[in-house]
This record gives structure tokens, C-alpha cells and sequence, in this order.
């Protein structure tokens, strides 16, 4: 493998899924936002069946709202309030030193916007020397421009840019794997473009 070069391997059990964001407050601005929200809600059954730390922020919850009812982040591990745009906020970085034995590696990062909150976290994890891999179909923007700039940085920068498909396949990487039944019936329906495919 050549120096430097990203493969965008995925560890089950060094993984963590990070939900930006994902508020009420949000829904009539962002572009796409009920084709994000599916594909979120994907991601977020995945990780209560994979067992996969879920960590959920919100922006500022007293004037935006809490995380939308389609998405139930019960399960997750914190939800945390913040005013800064990255979610790498002192309470996420305490909680990411506890989760997979201490030894997390890969954050799996989905949410709004894509060239605001998304692309702090993205820049302040790859700081931190994690591997990030941003779901591109379960991130968005008020305008597409912002979301497909964003994307061609993520990827500049060392991220990986990937769906929510691509993402739960590797991480069972089976058939034979004991929840591939339950996560090929998350995929079943075939994911909505979002837009994204006259952009390629």
C-alpha cells in the first residue's frame, strides 16, 4: 500500500456512529431533509442492532429543538447540547476515551449542515487522527453547493465519503454475520439519491 494512503477499513468493535444535529428546528431549511432523515434512521437502528456507540449532539436544543422523532437516539450513549458547530466538545471527547475499551478508531459521521457542523467535527476528528467516514447520502445543507463542496474537502482532507448502504455492509462484512438479517431489512428499500446523483 502506498505511504499515506487510505483504504477505509471499518472495525465494528472500534467504531462509533456520531448524529449531528439532526433537529426540528432544521426540517424546513435543509435541502432534502426527509430523504436525510431516512437514511439517518438507517444508521441509527444499525448501531442498537450492531451494538455500535451511538453519540448524538444538538445545536443549541432550546431554540432548535431536540433530534427529530423519526430518529429514536434513546439508545445512544449521550446526547449532548452544545453552541459550538463541532460536536468534538469536551463532554465527547471524555465519552470517546470510554467506549470500545478505549481504543476507538473509526467514527462514522452523519447529519446537518454538511459544510458547517459536519465539517468542524470532521476536521477537529481528523486533528485527533481518527478515521472518519461521512455519510454522504445522510448529510445535508440549506443549498446544494454548500453539501457538494463540502464533500470534495471531506475527501481533500482524508476522510472517506461513503453511503449509508456501504457503511452497514462493510461493517458486517458477512452473510453469514448473525445480524446480516436484520440489517439487509434496513436496506431493503432501496436508499433515496437525495439529489446527489445528478452532482456526480
Amino acid at each position: 500500500m502506498a505511504a499515506g494512503r487510505k483504504l477505509g477499513n471499518l472495525a465494528a468493535d472500534k467504531t462509533v456512529f456520531f448524529c449531528c444535529d439532526m433537529q426540528e428546528k432544521f426540517r424546513p431549511a435543509i435541502a432534502y431533509f426527509s430523504d436525510i432523515v431516512t437514511c439517518a434512521g438507517r444508521l441509527v437502528k444499525a448501531a442498537n442492532i450492531l451494538n455500535i456507540p451511538l453519540i448524538a449532539t444538538e445545536q443549541y436544543p432550546k431554540g432548535l429543538g431536540n433530534t427529530v422523532p423519526e430518529l429514536d437516539v434513546s439508545h445512544a450513549v449521550g446526547v449532548f447540547s452544545k453552541t459550538k458547530f463541532s460536536m468534538v466538545i469536551s463532554e465527547v471527547e471524555e465519552k470517546l476515551k470510554t467506549l470500545c475499551g478505549g481504543d476507538v478508531q473509526h467514527i462514522v459521521l452523519f447529519g446537518i449542515e454538511a459544510h458547517v457542523c459536519v465539517q468542524q467535527t470532521v476536521i477537529d476528528l481528523l486533528e485527533r487522527n481518527y478515521d472518519v467516514h461521512v455519510v454522504a447520502d445522510a448529510c445535508s445543507s440549506r443549498n446544494m453547493m454548500d453539501r457538494v463542496f463540502a464533500y470534495q474537502r471531506f475527501q481533500h482532507s482524508g476522510a472517506i465519503v461513503t453511503t449509508s448502504e456501504a457503511v452497514l455492509l462493510q461493517l458486517i462484512g458477512d452473510k453469514d454475520h448473525p445480524k446480516f438479517k436484520e440489517i439487509q431489512g434496513l436496506i431493503k428499500d432501496k436508499a433515496p439519491d437525495s439529489g446527489l446523483l445528478n452532482k456526480l
